[in-house]
């Protein structure tokens, strides 16, 4: 079993098992909200692909997401799993700016792909384990650039995992060596907006959620993802 981490969505590689991270917040918020008794999650890229699914589904989903960390004036509801802690909904259809392009970028490389985030750890870990194949963490990081934050939780994630480790793994382990507590390493990275404090927090929080959400299939343009 090898284990190697794409600290970009562009750096992904094949791999039997892909393990998408965009800590602040989609892959965490995914994580809550299918925690929660949402059925699945759409992922969309695009703004407009997300608000033509939900004239499309109607009552039946609620969409939500953010450009830039702020909510988007037409969804109804934001990008924060905190706000995903109740069932409002069968599917709730997300849009972020890092995220969710991640998740189509590692479908296309890697023959199954599940999300992983702080708030799941052990239980996206306990999986990759068992599968016994090489695993590659892809992380969303910002704008197709580098985020620490994700790189530590890559990093936790690999630690976890176990067998050998490229060096991209190990640069990661070696990440999350660096920061004493999750929280720590998560404001490693300097957010643009204020008002992110509660996110952060929550986010933070290891291993409160026994789910593993995966890729399912593509829907038109959104990727679908289940427990």
């Amino acid at each position: 079993m090898r284990c190697h981490v794409a600290f970009t969505p562009a750096e992904a590689v094949a791999a039997p098992l892909g393990i998408v991270v965009d800590l602040m917040r989609a892959t965490s918020t995914i994580a809550q909200a299918l925690a929660s008794g949402y059925g699945r999650v759409l992922c969309c890229a695009e703004i407009d692909d997300a608000l033509a699914l939900r004239r499309e589904l109607g009552d039946e989903a609620i969409t939500g997401g953010e450009r830039e960390a702020q909510r988007v004036d037409a969804f109804d509801a934001g990008a924060s799993p905190r706000e995903f802690r109740e069932r409002r909904a069968e599917t709730l259809i997300l849009s972020t700016t890092n995220g969710t392009r991640s998740i189509v970028a590692a479908a296309d490389a890697c023959d199954e792909v599940v999300l992983g985030a702080l708030l799941n750890l052990d239980a996206v870990a306990a999986y990759a384990r068992d599968r016994e194949e090489d695993v590659t963490v892809l992380c969303a990081g910002y704008k197709g650039a580098f985020a620490i934050d994700d790189a530590y939780c890559a990093g936790r994630i690999v630690g976890l995992v176990g067998g050998d480790r490229t060096d991209a793994a190990i640069a990661a382990e070696l990440v999350a060596e660096r920061f004493p507590t999750a929280l720590e390493g998560i404001n490693a990275r300097t957010y643009g907006p204020p008002g992110l404090e509660d996110d952060i927090a929550f986010c933070a929080q290891e291993s409160l959620l026994d789910v593993v959400p995966r890729f399912a299939r593509m829907v038109g343009p959104a990727a679908e993802i289940v427990r």
